[in-house]
């Protein structure tokens, strides 16, 4: 693994201080609050370990996860993850993740695990896009723009994502897209865990979401105060995070100061992995 990437995977280990209590840090980074997709991902690592705790529940991966940004993470000190086991059934074990700081409640997580069983197989069909090692690193894409982005061009990234087209906060064009499609993966290998491939694109599953609430504007986000309100995850086949999968992503609707926009994300050879919606906040900065 690359240094980013080892990083990355340190930071989903979470130190374990009680049965259902753990401790996550945030990255030696210039933040003003914590980013969404970490504690998502922290909070997925803590309800899957408490999930593996009871005997005959290692089969089970996450199905699907809800959650809620309920206040800025502070990224100066550690997050606690209060796990509460709210069922373990036959087929299905269910956990709920608040995540802690200051006393205060920041963020809250469902996330619902099914044991493995057939069933009728059906997906939506993989869009069309260019193979990833044809288009440019996020670096390579940005680097035109060094004078006005600095130093946060050279900032190390365990996620190498690589979009079909520029991003329209980066060319400044106002044209109105109806889609973004973008390849990810962790850049560089990881281990077998599967509960680590799914944490890691919970994780990455936050960058750019938000991003497709301003696409029918054709306007980037310099006057548009951008935060995540909920994040939804349906984990549907079998992937590895550090292989390409290919994020096709859409706006859904915008009102009330809130967009909504949905992904779905597949492996190369065309399978459905999972379905990401997310609403997050998208007000008018006014003068």
């Amino acid at each position: 693994m690359g240094t980013a990437l080892d990083d990355l995977v340190a930071l989903l280990d979470l130190e374990r201080l009680e049965v259902n209590l753990f401790r996550g840090v945030s990255p030696d980074e210039e933040r003003q609050r914590v980013f969404g997709g970490q504690v998502a991902g922290q909070a997925l690592v803590a309800a899957g370990r408490t999930v593996a705790d009871v005997a005959g529940n290692e089969d089970r991966p996450v199905h699907s996860l809800h959650a809620y940004f309920l206040r800025p993470g502070d990224p100066r000190v550690p997050i606690v993850y209060e796990v509460d086991r709210i069922r373990d059934g036959r087929s299905f074990t269910t956990r709920r993740v608040v995540a802690i700081q200051h006393g205060k409640a920041i963020f809250n997580l469902q996330a619902s695990f099914h044991k493995d069983e057939s069933g009728l197989d059906y997906q939506a069909d993989m869009v069309e896009a260019p193979d990833p090692e044809s288009l440019p690193t996020f670096r390579e894409r940005v680097e035109h723009y060094r004078d006005e982005l600095g130093e946060w061009i050279d900032r190390p990234r365990p996620i190498d994502l690589r979009h079909a087209d520029t991003p329209i906060w980066l060319t400044r064009e106002f044209v109105p897209r109806e889609e973004q499609l973008v390849w990810i993966r962790a850049d560089g290998r990881l281990p077998d865990d599967p509960l680590l491939h799914v944490c890691v694109v919970t994780y990455a599953s936050d960058f750019t979401l938000l991003d497709n609430t301003l696409l029918p504007h054709g306007r980037a986000d310099d006057d548009i105060m951008m935060a995540s309100l909920d994040h939804a995850m349906w984990f549907h086949r079998p992937f590895r995070a550090d292989e390409w999968l290919l994020y096709s992503q859409r706006p859904i609707s915008d009102s009330g100061g809130r967009g909504l926009a949905g992904g779905l994300i597949f492996t190369r050879d065309g399978k459905l992995a999972v379905t990401v919606i997310q609403e997050g906040l998208i007000r008018p900065v006014h003068p």
